[in-house]
């Protein structure tokens, strides 16, 4: 059974949740949750595609396995950037995520997870026509 919908639609709840907390001022929050809803988005392509399994969490590698690139492979560089460094408290020399990442880093980290999502919805519903 490819439950490639479950991973679009959790990619759409995770960016309603980053929506949240970029709007109650969680920005490092904002940009873990919109790289998992970037990876999720990619991952259920993957997987409409064929694809058995995706071994990694990183998004730019999710696209060279799609042999995309242009805006896709933009904001899955952005989002990568989040995967370690808004979680962990020993991901910057000093202080935790939270104080050090920016408003506009979260910004930019919310809409490079919705253009993804975006994108590969219209695909996805190419590919189910």
């Amino acid at each position: 059974m490819n439950r490639y919908k479950d991973w679009l639609n959790q990619a759409k709840n995770d960016i309603e949740w980053a929506v949240y907390s970029f709007e109650g001022g969680f920005f490092s929050q904002t940009c873990f949750i919109a790289q998992q809803a970037g990876e999720k988005a990619l991952k259920a392509f993957c997987f409409r595609k064929g694809f058995d399994i995706v071994k990694t969490h990183s998004l730019h590698q999710i696209i060279k396995m799609l042999k995309e690139n242009g805006v896709l492979e933009n904001n899955a560089k952005e989002l990568d950037i989040y995967y370690i460094s808004s979680r962990y408290p020993d991901s910057f020399p000093a202080g935790a995520p939270f104080e050090i990442i920016t408003k506009d880093q979260a910004e930019r980290a919310l809409k490079a997870a919705q253009e993804i999502f975006e994108t590969i919805s219209q695909r996805i519903e190419k590919l189910d026509e």
